[in-house]
């Protein structure tokens, strides 16, 4: 057996049961301790060197798991620190070491078809603040403040507001449109302020203190509703940065605004730039090109002003636009209004003002306004019935001053009626019975009936948009049996398909759309797509046929040579076209209408005109025909 020897100056202990320590060191010779150590074999010893430091194997596994316990902790900490919330403790640490400063682009310029420009922008100062630089103290902040605002000559009192109603936006927007000589100096002379910055951006200028109408065209750029920033930031979008609204600023504003470029830069202590780590160019908005021709814009304001400058009324609508292509060469709504008030920022006065306004000049006519239609529908009923076999070209029906249904009298306009009547006679001289018989029927004669009426109208596009594209356009109304029904509680009766059949009951359109339905029949049957961003692809399909396109064509021609559109008879170049009366209520003068095309053998032009309440002065066919007429003198109509 070998026996192990003591080592020396260590002394062994061992713990009792009864809790005392017992000495094994005192058996001095190498045999005598390791019987000594054998023996406690089973006891729980220790070893100390000299004073007898010691330690139980309990107290030692003790120590050990405090150990673990405290490491673990820590890894969990760590792990929960960089893992789970590593994103944002990294942001933080990023942002009090970067800046990250957004390069706005310019917006892209709109311009007319020949060149005029209608938006541009003008330069002006902004005061931002970074977050992370500013004093957290609401003391120190304001002190701050106030010595900004001090040193640009403007209040600052709101600055404070500002900050606090800017969310967690790293970049906050003190004060816009700072006077350029304020801004100037600002820049060249002043203490350097902790996280401040004045940034070059721009305001939004429009043609429309000189043409009124195309405010409602062109809208205008304003500030981010709080309701959409959410969405919005994602896209790169300051809290405080400007939006298209309405017109062709919101249609287009993705292709308008471009895309912001973004510059890193790493700083001090102090917020003071080091170097640039990471850099994005700017791509700068596109310039547009719009179909519309200013020129036309306000030589159509000036006609209508002057036309209705002694009237009673004094709300109207024109569009105007090439039937080849789909191009708007005009939208006007009269009266309109400055954009330019909403674009540098309208008081509540002129805001009150422009709402108490009984013509309502912030409303766009043309593209929103739903109208009773009157008999300008009639070209598109008389083109269902040839092409449903109805009539033909010669078919004639007697006019004796109305039709009876029952003991009720639905008359037509010449009281003692139109004697026999054509296809052709029946649109120039506007004859009501031969649209009472082709819509409603009568004993002995087959009509279309509402429902394929309406078909035939939502084929030339009533009862949808028109595919513009403006916002908020709007889409009419095609009444139906079933919608009778179910809103007013009552069938729909042949009487009701009757006032349909003259553009009269329950149908509304707007002028956009009877501005596109008589394109129709000036380019031979085609249903074209309007369209205002110059360029755009043509989106047209074929909706009649050549023949009974013809045929409508040459019936409206007649309205000119020899019916209700005589006067229009006098212009230098032909011209064909359609007029209509629309009662809308009861005890109110009616809506005047026209709507045509020219030069009459190859038009380039197709005009609609709708003057509310224009009732039997009959507006809309001489303002039609000043334009004609302006057309013809001022622009190649080849």
């Amino acid at each position: 057996m070998m026996f192990r020897k003591k080592p020396h100056d260590q002394r062994v202990f061992f713990l009792h049961d009864d809790g005392t320590i017992g000495d094994i060191s005192r058996h001095t010779d190498d045999a005598t301790f390791d019987d000594a150590l054998s023996q406690r074999s089973s006891d729980t010893l220790f070893t100390g060197t000299f004073v007898g430091n010691f330690a139980a194997r309990r107290m030692q596994w003790l120590a050990g798991a405090l150990v673990l316990v405290l490491f673990g902790g820590a890894l969990f900490r760590i792990g929960y620190w960089q893992v789970i919330h590593g994103d944002t403790y990294r942001a933080i640490a990023d942002n009090n070491r970067t800046r990250t400063k957004t390069i706005i682009p310019d917006r892209g310029i709109i311009a007319d078809r020949n060149g005029v420009t209608l938006a541009w922008n003008t330069p002006v100062f902004h005061v931002l603040a970074h977050r992370a630089d500013l004093p957290e103290a609401g003391e120190d902040r304001r002190s701050l403040f106030q010595a900004i605002g001090e040193s640009l000559g403007i209040a600052f009192e709101d600055f404070e507001t500002r900050y606090q109603n800017s969310g967690t936006d790293q970049t906050i927007l003190l004060a816009e449109t700072v006077p350029y000589a304020a801004a100037l100096a600002f820049e060249a002379g002043h203490q350097p302020f902790p996280g401040i910055t004045m940034e070059l951006a721009s305001a939004r200028t429009y043609a429309t203190n000189a043409m009124p109408t195309l405010s409602h065209v062109l809208g205008f750029t304003g500030s981010i509703p709080e309701t959409s920033y959410d969405e919005l930031k994602s896209l790169g979008y300051r809290r405080f940065d400007s939006i298209g609204k309405q017109g062709t600023e919101q249609q287009y504003e993705s292709l308008l605004r471009g895309t912001p470029g973004v510059e890193i830069t790493e700083v001090d202590s102090e917020g003071r730039a080091l170097r640039t780590l990471e850099k994005t160019d700017v791509i700068h908005g596109e310039n547009l090109t719009l179909t519309i021709d200013a020129g036309l814009t306000a030589a159509i304001e000036g006609i209508v002003e002057r036309k209705l400058a002694n009237a009673k009324v004094k709300k109207a609508a024109v569009v105007v636009s090439n039937p080849k292509n789909g191009e708007v060469l005009a939208v006007v709504s009269y009266p309109a209004y400055d954009v330019n008030l909403f674009a540098r920022g309208i008081t509540q006065a002129e805001y009150s003002a422009l709402l108490a306004d009984p013509n309502a000049p912030l409303f766009p006519r043309a593209t929103q306004g739903e109208y009773p239609c009157g008999s300008t529908m009639k070209p598109i009923y008389a083109a269902a019935a040839l092409i449903e076999h109805i009539i033909t070209p010669s078919t004639s029906v007697l006019s004796t001053g109305g039709i009876w249904l029952g003991n009720r009298l639905f008359p037509d306009w010449r009281r003692n009626g139109h004697g026999y009547t054509n296809v052709y006679h029946a649109i120039a001289d506007s004859v009501n019975t031969f649209f009472y018989t082709i819509g409603g029927g009568t004993e002995a004669f087959e009509g279309l009936g509402v429902d394929r009426l309406m078909r035939y109208a939502s084929m030339f596009g009533f009862g949808a948009t028109s595919g513009l594209g403006f916002p908020n356009e709007a889409d009419g109304f095609l009444p139906s049996k079933a919608w009778k029904e179910a809103t007013k509680g009552e069938p729909w009766y042949v009487g009701d398909t009757y006032n349909v059949s003259i553009g009269q009951g329950d149908v509304l359109v707007t002028p956009l759309q009877m501005n596109r339905a008589t394109a129709v029949f000036a380019n031979g049957g085609m249903l074209i797509t309007p369209h205002l961003l110059k360029d755009t692809p043509q989106d047209a399909k074929k909706i009649i046929p050549d023949d009974v396109a013809a045929v409508i064509k040459d019936a409206m021609r007649e309205t000119v040579t020899n019916g209700s559109s005589v006067a229009l008879n006098t212009l230098s170049q032909p011209v064909a076209g359609k007029t209509g009366t629309a009662q809308w209520a009861t005890g109110r003068d009616e809506h005047t209408w026209f709507t045509g095309f020219g030069p009459f053998d190859d038009p380039t032009l197709t005009i609609t005109v709708v003057v509310e309440e224009g009732g039997a002065n009959y507006y809309a066919t001489p303002i039609a025909g000043e334009i004609f007429e302006w057309y013809f003198q001022n622009r190649d109509v080849k």
